[in-house]
C-alpha cells in the first residue's frame, strides 16, 4: 500500500492546516490591503529577478502570469471608460460645463508638460550624465518615426464606425462617441430614464469587475517585476547609472514640485494622496502602461473626491496627451545624447526642446509609441543624430517605469485639480481623512 490511511494523529494535523488556512486568508483579506499585497509582490519580484539568473531560471517561465495580468487590466479598460463617461455626460445638463472642465484640463495638461521637461533639462544641465562616459556609437541605428499632421489627428478623433473604434480600443475616439451619446441620452428627459439606469448599472458592474480583476495583481505585479529584474540587470544598468539618477531625480522633482502643490490647494493631504493613489501607481510602475493603470486610476482619483465627470473626461484623455514623465525623459535624453556626441544645446535649442515636448504631447495624442516619436522629433530638430536613440535602448524600460508612473500621477492630479477648481471643494470621502 503506497499511501497509508488516516490515522488518529493526522486527523488533528489536517484540523490544525485547516485552521492556519483561514486564519491566514482572514489576515489577508482583512489587515493587508491591496496596495500592501501588491507592494509585497514588488518586492517579492525584485528578488526572483535578482536569484533567478545565478539558478539558470529563465525570465520567460514569468512572463505569462505578467501578460495575463496586463490582459485583464486591457480587458476593462474600455468599458469601463465608455460607460462611466456615458453615465457621467448624461448627467451634465449644461453643455458649457464640460467645456469649462476641458479647458481648464487641456490648461493644466499644457503647463504641467512644460514645467516637466524643463526640469529635465535643468537637472540634466546641473549633473550633465553624459560627460565623460564614453561609449561607442558605431553600429548604432535607430528608425525615424513620423509625426501624422496635425489636422489628421484632429480628424481621428472622430470614428468613423463606433464600434470598431470600441473594439480597437481607439481611446479619443470612444471619448467622443460617449460624450456626445451622454449628452443626447440628457437630452431625451424622462424618455431616456430607463437607458440611464442601465448605463449606470453597467459602470457599476464594470467597477465590480476591475475589483475582481485587481485580485490578482499582486500575482502579475511579482511576475512582472521579476522579468523585469532578470532581463535588465546591474551590467546594463551601471554604465547609464547616472543619466537613470537624473530621470529619477526629475520625476520626483516633479512630484514635490507640481503636483503636491496643486494636491495642497485641493485640500488633500500628501499621505492621504499617495495611499489612494497606490494601486494605479504600483500597476504603473511595474507594466510601464498608462493603459493598463487607467481603470484604477480613474476609481482611485474618484475615493479622493474627483467627480465622476471630470475624472472620467480628464484621466482617459491625460492618457492619451498627457506626457509629463516622457517629457522629463525627452530633456533628459536630449542633453544626454548631446555631450555624447560633443554636440553644443545652447539656450536656444533648450528652449526649442520645451516647445517641441508641448507640441508633440498633443500632435503624438493615440499614435503608438509616442515617447519615441518625441524623442526623435527633438533630436532631428537640434541636430543630434537619431542613432543616440539606441544609446539609452539597455535601459529604456528602467527609464520608462519612472515616465509611466508620472504621467499616470499627473492624470490623477489633474482630475482633483480640475474638481476643486470646478465645485469649490473635493467631495468627503473616507480617503481624504488619512
Amino acid at each position: 500500500m503506497l499511501w497509508p490511511r488516516c490515522s488518529s494523529t493526522s486527523i488533528p494535523n489536517r484540523r490544525v492546516t485547516t485552521l492556519l488556512a483561514v486564519v491566514l486568508e482572514k489576515v489577508i483579506k482583512k489587515r493587508m490591503s491591496l496596495p500592501a499585497q501588491m507592494a509585497i509582490g514588488m518586492a517579492l519580484g525584485i528578488v526572483i529577478g535578482v536569484l533567478a539568473p545565478a539558478v539558470g531560471l529563465d525570465a520567460s517561465w514569468f512572463k505569462p502570469l505578467g501578460q495575463i495580468f496586463i490582459t485583464l487590466i486591457r480587458m476593462v479598460v474600455v468599458p469601463l471608460v465608455f460607460f462611466t463617461l456615458i453615465a457621467g455626460a448624461a448627467s451634465v445638463s449644461d453643455v458649457r460645463t464640460l467645456g469649462r472642465v476641458a479647458t481648464k484640463t487641456l490648461v493644466y495638461y499644457i503647463f504641467t508638460t512644460a514645467l516637466a521637461v524643463f526640469i529635465g533639462l535643468l537637472l540634466a544641465n546641473l549633473v550633465q550624465p553624459g560627460v565623460g562616459l564614453s561609449l561607442s556609437t558605431e553600429n548604432l541605428t535607430a528608425k525615424q518615426a513620423t509625426v501624422p499632421p496635425l489636422v489628421k489627428v484632429l480628424t481621428d478623433i472622430i470614428p468613423l464606425n463606433p464600434v470598431d473604434a470600441l473594439a480597437q480600443g481607439r481611446m479619443l475616439q470612444i471619448i467622443f462617441f460617449a460624450l456626445l451619446f451622454g449628452f443626447g441620452l440628457s437630452m431625451v428627459g424622462e424618455r431616456g430614464a430607463t437607458l440611464l439606469k442601465t448605463v449606470d448599472g453597467a459602470a457599476e458592474t464594470m467597477i465590480k469587475v476591475t475589483n475582481m480583476v485587481m485580485l490578482y495583481a499582486p500575482i502579475g505585479v511579482c511576475a512582472l517585476m521579476a522579468v523585469t529584474v532578470a532581463t535588465h540587470g546591474l551590467a546594463v544598468l551601471l554604465p547609464l547609472i547616472k543619466v537613470v539618477a537624473v530621470m529619477y531625480l526629475a520625476a520626483l522633482c516633479q512630484i514635490l514640485l507640481v503636483y503636491l502643490p496643486c494636491v495642497k490647494f485641493t485640500g488633500l493631504t500628501p499621505s492621504a494622496f499617495f495611499k489612494g493613489m497606490a494601486e494605479p501607481l504600483i500597476i504603473a510602475f511595474t507594466t510601464c502602461s498608462s493603459a493598463a493603470a487607467l481603470a484604477t486610476n480613474m476609481q482611485s482619483a474618484q475615493k479622493l473626491g474627483a467627480t465622476k465627470t471630470v475624472s472620467s473626461f480628464s484621466i482617459p484623455l491625460g492618457n492619451t496627451i498627457n506626457m509629463d514623465g516622457s517629457a522629463i525623459y525627452m530633456g533628459v535624453a536630449a542633453i544626454f545624447a548631446a555631450e555624447i556626441y560633443g554636440i553644443p544645446m545652447p539656450i536656444d535649442k533648450q528652449l526649442s526642446v520645451i516647445l517641441l515636448a508641448v507640441l508633440a504631447s498633443i500632435g503624438c495624442m493615440g499614435v503608438p509609441g509616442a515617447a519615441l516619436i518625441m524623442i526623435t522629433m527633438v533630436f532631428t530638430q537640434v541636430g543630434i543624430p537619431l542613432e543616440a536613440v539606441a544609446l539609452v535602448a539597455g535601459v529604456d524600460r528602467v527609464m520608462d517605469m519612472a515616465r509611466t508612473t508620472i504621467n499616470v500621477l499627473g492624470d490623477a492630479t489633474g482630475a482633483l485639480l480640475v474638481t476643486r477648481l470646478e465645485e469649490g471643494k473635493l467631495k468627503p470621502d473616507e480617503a481624504n481623512k488619512a
